[in-house]
């Protein structure tokens, strides 16, 4: 989920990205974005506040749709929501959410805009109770779930993903407590998977722990 161009990645304007000849996991298809965001993002560590709070940001408006919608709209997202910057979004009123239900680029969805802009001041509070955002706080916060490794997986296929897991559970109902919403653990656990706090490449995948190092 984590593309923030300010610490990632700029996605080519050629849409000839594709290798047919490199097997990734089932789930990515033939679309130049899904591929970037798989080999360059998805299951690797992310633990810059910036970068978390951008997969918050986009888990959050994914619930019920599908990720390639919600990746090929992740700049309107950004360019909408201050390039994720919870404390600007932490600011937002009224006004702020009259424009954003009349944008076009984004998921034009009462709720999930209530729940970015309310989950931005649940975030502060937590990254300063776990050091700062100077001291990424937020980040020491939310991989303190995995013990601050990342879980590996071994599906083999799409059949063999997990949609939550112990961590995922205890996750959400952290986070529900402490007033986010739509943090329920599906959401929590591909949350996971995006900032690379489990890793769940396939078996033949090219990135899966049996084949990178081929």
């Amino acid at each position: 989920m984590i593309l923030n161009t300010k610490y990632t990645i700029h996605f080519p304007m050629s849409k000839k990205y594709t290798h047919k000849k490199t097997i990734r996991c089932p789930w990515v298809g033939d679309d130049a974005r899904m591929q970037i965001y798989h080999d360059t993002v998805w299951g690797r560590p992310k633990k810059n506040d910036i970068e978390i709070f951008e997969a918050i940001v986009l888990d959050t408006n994914q619930a019920g749709l599908s990720w390639k919608c919600i990746l090929h709209k992740r700049d309107n997202f950004a360019k909408a929501f201050c390039d994720f910057d919870p404390a600007k979004i932490a600011k937002f009123g009224a006004r702020d959410s009259a424009r954003l239900m009349k944008d076009a680029g984004i998921i034009r969805n009462r709720l999930k805009i209530a729940a970015t802009i309310e989950n931005a001041k649940r975030f502060l509070e937590i990254q300063k109770e776990f050091g700062g955002a100077k001291k990424n706080g937020f980040a020491k916060y939310i991989w303190s779930f995995t013990g601050g490794k990342t879980i590996v997986g071994t599906p083999r296929s799409l059949k063999d993903y997990h949609t939550h897991s112990r961590e995922s559970d205890a996750m959400s109902a952290d986070m529900k407590k402490r007033g986010f919403t739509f943090v329920g653990t599906t959401i929590c656990y591909a949350f996971m998977q995006g900032i690379g706090m489990v890793s769940d490449h396939t078996a033949d995948c090219f990135l899966s722990r049996n084949n990178r190092y081929k």
